[in-house]
């Protein structure tokens, strides 16, 4: 009887195992993973010397981690048994009743050569700088995590980051707005990026320091356009437990009209964006609804008749805070320096604005292509 009962087993497992090859190799295969929002790797190519460097077999795992048969499912298992008998973290995800939150920490002495690449920047430009380091939600909600993961706040980084900073570089408290309006919808619930609302409230600010009177919340038009949008939070944990976000859209009724929207790779080739394009929401990041995926360089031009132009180096975190931006100047220009691979020299000359705004989240300050592409 046991040898018949081990017998039946081998046979099943012999049999499971042909399936999920089968599967595996002769399966319909995706090349991208929507819901991590990545690329997945490619079938590697036999040959002697990656067989000899044992890079044929690393790729080759690579690959079948990637295409397992229902990959996705299991991932997305793991990670709410995980989040049920574990400390609650899934790669580097903290999960709360309401929210995932990044557990990583930034890089200080990165953040610290950016801020001189910053000062080196102001010592070679005569208009006024300003600087906006935007906190990521595990700053704003840090109380929810467990007490050893909150002795290097992001507070003492942004702090330490703005000491650093040349004295004639204008710089805003976005921690302390956003924290003490932490119970409302100031950050997304999966994502580490702020919402649009979050971005409105640091905006009234901002544009104060930039010398103007800000646009009363009343007088936007609100444009709920999804309530479906799972953030970079979710793709890294695959965590299904927390409730989707919404995304906005903010129209000023009666205010200035965007007449021109450009963007520009580093090649010198032109793509007609829009300043809210739903066209994104089909795709693998929702969030590209804002302005469109990433460019080097966008242009804008309004129906604001003040001559006035602004320069906004930032990363992700401009693409929903610029739309609020366009009631108070003419044109602004936006650098991404992430989607360039060559200086911020070749494609924009910062002397032609009055003003130049860097508006960067904490974790993009450890970011190496940032100081590394002001020149």
């Amino acid at each position: 009887m046991h040898n018949a009962v081990n017998r039946a087993t081998a046979v099943l497992m012999l049999i499971f195992i042909s399936v999920m090859s089968v599967m595996l190799f002769f399966g319909h295969k995706d090349k991208r993973s929507e819901r991590e929002n990545r690329e997945l790797a490619a079938l590697p190519d036999v040959g002697l010397s990656a067989m000899r460097d044992g890079s044929f077999a690393k790729d080759l795992e690579h690959y079948t981690a990637d295409h397992f048969p229902l990959r996705d499912k299991l991932i997305a298992w793991d990670a709410s048994i995980e989040a049920q008998i574990s400390e609650r973290i899934v790669n580097g995800v903290y999960i709360t009743g309401d929210r995932l939150i990044d557990t990583g920490a930034s890089d200080r002495e990165s953040a610290d050569r950016s801020a001189e690449a910053i000062n080196r920047f102001r010592e070679n430009y005569s208009g006024a700088v300003y600087f906006v380091c935007v906190p990521t939600s595990s700053g704003v909600y840090a109380e929810s995590l467990p007490p050893y993961m909150q002795k290097n706040t992001e507070s003492r980084q942004i702090t330490a980051l703005y000491s650093s900073l040349s004295q004639d570089i204008r710089r805003v408290d976005a921690y302390n707005i956003l924290k003490m309006l932490n119970e409302n919808y100031v950050f997304y619930r999966t994502d580490t990026k702020w919402t649009s609302y979050g971005a409105y409230c640091v905006y009234r600010t901002v544009i104060q320091k930039l010398g103007f009177s800000p646009t009363a919340y009343d007088k936007y038009t609100i444009d709920h356009v999804t309530d479906g949008f799972r953030g970079d939070l979710y793709n890294r944990s695959q965590y299904s437990g927390v409730k989707p976000d919404i995304m906005d859209i903010y129209r000023c009724s009666g205010g200035a009209e965007v007449l021109g929207c450009v963007g520009s790779d580093e090649q010198g080739n032109t793509y007609e964006r829009q300043l809210y394009d739903k066209n994104g929401l089909d795709s693998d990041y929702k969030y590209d609804m804002y302005m469109g995926a990433p460019l080097p360089l966008v242009k804008l031009t309004t129906s604001v008749n003040n001559e006035r132009k602004l320069l906004v180096i930032t990363d992700d975190f401009g693409a929903c805070f610029v739309p609020f931006l366009t009631q108070h100047y003419s044109e602004i220009d936006v650098v991404r320096p992430s989607e360039m691979s060559g200086q911020m020299s070749s494609i924009i000359d910062p002397d032609k604005y009055e003003q130049v705004l860097f508006l960067f989240g904490i974790d993009s300050m450890s970011d190496s292509t940032i100081y590394e592409k002001l020149g």
